[in-house]
């Protein structure tokens, strides 16, 4: 009888240590975007804001016992196994984009506009036919690519499955809770961009379950989709 109690407990105190881990990871992950340093521009802000969530997850979990090889940071058994995993993650993010490009017009509700292509000049400079800035600027964009996987299908992800462990559909409610915060992170308003982003994050989510929780898949399909979306901006 005192053993149950014991563990009940321990399994509540470790719920409430999980609950507060994720209110400090995403208080900070849309707090830290409030502070903008103009002088360095967009890119280089975007590495502060995840580099500054990066040590708070990493910090978290510290204190949990937990490291980044657990949440699939590791050195991947094939390579060609991956990349043609990274494929299949690629192909799946832009079947789901399309389809949403198909079908956004019958919704039963109207969205914002994504204005994102005409914001690229001035978070990235004017890249129209400037391969050289473009080769530049992409170093910098597949470290953020690999930061976000760290963090959204990594940490966030993971810990919105602890907190839900009690129930069936952990799993589930930790894939679409993940894709929510980051379509709307990336928007922060009910608009095409921030559904558009969001079923990215859904595909990711997926992927990160259906593929063994090995990160580097989806680290190198994010590279791939935001180096087109950049090129596009070149071309």
């Amino acid at each position: 009888m005192n053993h149950n109690i014991t563990n009940s407990t321990e399994r509540s105190n470790n719920t409430l240590g999980v609950l507060f881990d994720l209110i400090i990871y995403i208080s900070i992950m849309f707090l830290i975007r409030e502070v903008y340093l103009p002088k360095v521009g967009f890119i280089a802000n975007g590495l502060f804001w995840s580099l500054t969530t990066l040590i708070i997850a990493s910090w978290r979990m510290k204190i949990r016992g937990v490291t980044w090889k657990d949440l699939g940071l590791i050195k991947p058994k094939s390579m060609w196994r991956t990349l043609g995993v990274s494929v299949i993650i690629f192909v799946s993010v832009m079947i789901a984009v399309i389809l949403f490009e198909l079908l956004k017009d019958q919704l039963p509700f109207s969205l914002a506009s994504d204005t994102s292509s005409e914001s690229s000049v001035s978070k990235f400079g004017d890249l129209k036919g400037n391969w050289i800035q473009f080769f530049i600027i992409i170093p910098f964009v597949w470290l953020e690519s690999m930061l976000e996987e760290l963090l959204d299908r990594g940490f966030l992800m993971n810990w919105i499955e602890k907190l839900f462990s009690s129930t069936s559909f952990a799993t589930i409610i930790a894939v679409l809770l993940q894709a929510i915060i980051f379509g709307f992170r990336h928007s922060n308003d009910f608009s095409e961009r921030s559904i558009t982003v969001g079923l990215i994050g859904l595909v990711m989510g997926i992927a990160y379950v259906k593929f063994g929780r090995n990160l580097w898949p989806l680290i190198i399909a994010h590279c791939i989709l935001n180096s087109m979306s950049m090129i596009e901006r070149v071309m």
